[in-house]
C-alpha cells in the first residue's frame, strides 16, 4: 500500500512539472516506488521523507501567497 501512495504522488509530481498527464509520470512513478520498497527501511524512510518535504514545502507556498496579497 506504500508504495502504491509512494508511486503516485512521484507520478503527479512529473506530470505536473511536465505539464502533460500520461503514461510518463505512472511509470516513472511506478519504477521509483520500486526502487524505493526495494531498498527496505532506509529506503521507505528517504522515500517518505521526500514526501513529507514536499507537502511542507507546498503547506508554506499556499500560507504565505494567501497573506500576501499576491493576485
Amino acid at each position: 500500500m506504500l508504495r502504491s501512495i509512494i508511486g503516485a504522488l512521484v507520478g503527479k509530481e512529473i506530470d505536473q512539472r511536465d505539464g502533460r498527464g500520461g503514461l510518463k509520470g505512472a511509470a516513472i512513478g511506478m519504477l521509483a516506488a520500486r526502487a524505493v520498497t526495494r531498498t527496505g527501511p532506509l529506503g521507505l524512510l528517504l522515500g517518505g521523507g521526500y514526501v513529507a518535504k514536499k507537502m511542507y514545502d507546498r503547506r508554506r507556498a499556499s500560507k504565505g501567497m494567501a497573506g500576501r496579497g499576491v493576485r
